[in-house]
């Protein structure tokens, strides 16, 4: 892969995956953003862009990551492995981060009142995922398995409730946005999860549990955005052309 500052970070994040990372750590948004180019992901995140090339040259897009895989895995076996990975750490971790949060502002709502606003939006985060994940679970993905099944000659597509599985994937898209704007809003809050020095182990263990939250739904949703939803759209392009 020759890498150039207009490829998009959805790009670049499919063909070498181990750049998932890289983006990762200097915040660049390679989820809910992928489609901007390079250059521009760069200096939205004040990042220099030679900096992120060379960084990305020193990754060869063959190397083996645990996410490789899932460029070419069936849709049956990337929406598994979403909910076994993804969505059992949404489930676990909402409780407990929320448990932390009463557990802290007892303590320092005081003296940080900043953690009141950062809580009310984690708050309204967790809703939406709740009825996001619940959705993905018993309408979309079942149905993306039963598209693929078809394709292969498996079975009969039933119908959908739907006109196009672009709809639901659209809805999907939105509530990504969603989501990705209220973890913003909370990085900017907590100060980039930096808690003060006055801060108590629980104190920390929250903001470090929200940094690994908003990390996971970033890899989450580069998953879904970059990945299943554009080849699960273009199955059933394929599909609806193959039964004219």
């Amino acid at each position: 892969m020759t890498l150039t500052t207009e490829m998009t970070v959805r790009q670049i994040a499919i063909e070498n995956p181990a750049a998932v990372d890289i983006f990762e750590a200097r915040g660049i948004d390679y989820c809910c953003g992928g489609e901007r180019p390079l250059a521009e992901a760069c200096e939205r995140a004040s990042v220099p862009v030679e900096e992120i090339l060379e960084l990305l040259a020193k990754e060869p897009a063959g190397i083996e990551t645990t996410r490789n895989k899932w460029t070419n895995a069936t849709l049956a076996d990337l929406t598994q492995y979403i909910v076994e990975r993804h969505h059992t750490f949404v489930r676990q971790e909402i409780p407990r981060l929320q448990a932390l949060f009463q557990k802290v502002e007892e303590h320092h709502a005081a003296a940080h009142p900043e953690l009141s606003a950062i809580r009310g939006l984690f708050g309204a985060m967790a809703e939406e995922l709740s009825s996001h994940l619940m959705k993905e679970e018993q309408v979309l993905f079942p149905y993306l398995e039963r598209m693929e099944a078809a394709a292969r000659g498996d079975s009969e597509l039933p119908p959908a409730c739907f006109p196009s599985v672009e709809m639901p994937i659209a809805r999907m898209l939105a509530e990504h946005s969603d989501a990705g704007a209220l973890l913003e809003q909370i990085r900017s809050l907590a100060n980039d999860f930096q808690p003060p020095e006055s801060a108590c182990p629980s104190y920390r263990r929250l903001y470090s549990g929200l940094e690994e939250f908003e990390r996971d739904l970033h890899q989450h949703i580069h998953l879904e955005n970059n990945l299943l939803f554009p080849r699960s759209a273009e199955l059933e392009r394929s599909l609806s052309k193959s039964r004219r």
